[in-house]
């Protein structure tokens, strides 16, 4: 398959599924103002009554903290979404220079990718718009000296686009290529950093 032939079926970004914790919070901010305002309109009660009932409230105590695997699964997907953000700024230039990339992804991702850039700078092909995804972590292991994680992404290239640097045709692709395809990820944490080391689009559909 031609580099850009298989980029088209190789791309996913953007995850939608940020902190749920942030989520949490708003919830248990609104949830406290309520109360407050509760307690101020009522005239009748002695004002010194409110903050220690408020304290003492169990809506008020501070929201459950996630499991480590749940914080390494939170920190992985960033970890993917953020090569994405970084590989999607790249194919739009056909060049990495002035990206993050080889911060969240190493060894035969970042590679690959490498390789694959320097085939559509030589072609003067870059790339407009995104391409989407859905991902979730499959498995993960924490015990071993460098922990791993196993991902699977449901890409879709719709909105992601080839062409031509000069004339901004577009490049011509097979009509029976997958549009949405299942790509499985592996990673591991190097350090304090998660970083995607394999990406192998399936010639599936999803």
């Amino acid at each position: 398959m031609k580099p850009a032939e298989r980029l088209t079926e190789y791309a996913a970004v953007r995850f939608r599924n940020r902190t749920v914790a942030a989520g949490v919070a708003f919830c248990a901010a609104v949830t406290l103002t309520a109360c407050g305002s509760s307690d101020n309109s009522d005239e009748g009660k002695a004002p010194e009554t409110s903050p220690s009932a408020s304290s003492s409230s169990p809506s008020a105590t501070s929201e459950p903290s996630l499991s480590s695997r749940e914080v390494a699964e939170k920190a992985v997907t960033d970890a993917y979404a953020r090569m994405w953000d970084e590989q999607v700024k790249a194919y739009a230039k056909a060049d990495p220079k002035g990206t993050k990339l080889s911060t969240y992804s190493a060894a035969l991702a970042w590679a690959q990718t490498k390789n694959d850039l320097k085939g559509l700078k030589e072609k003067g092909i870059v790339t407009t718009g995104e391409p989407t995804h859905e991902v979730k972590v499959t498995g993960i292991k924490l015990d071993k000296k460098v922990p791993s994680a196993e991902l699977t992404d449901c890409v879709d290239t719709s909105n992601w686009k080839f062409v031509y640097r000069k004339s901004g045709k577009a490049v011509a692709m097979p009509e029976d290529r997958l549009k949405s395809y299942v790509t499985e990820i592996q990673a591991e944490k190097w350090g304090k950093q998660w970083k995607i080391v394999v990406e192998k689009p399936q010639d599936r559909a999803c």
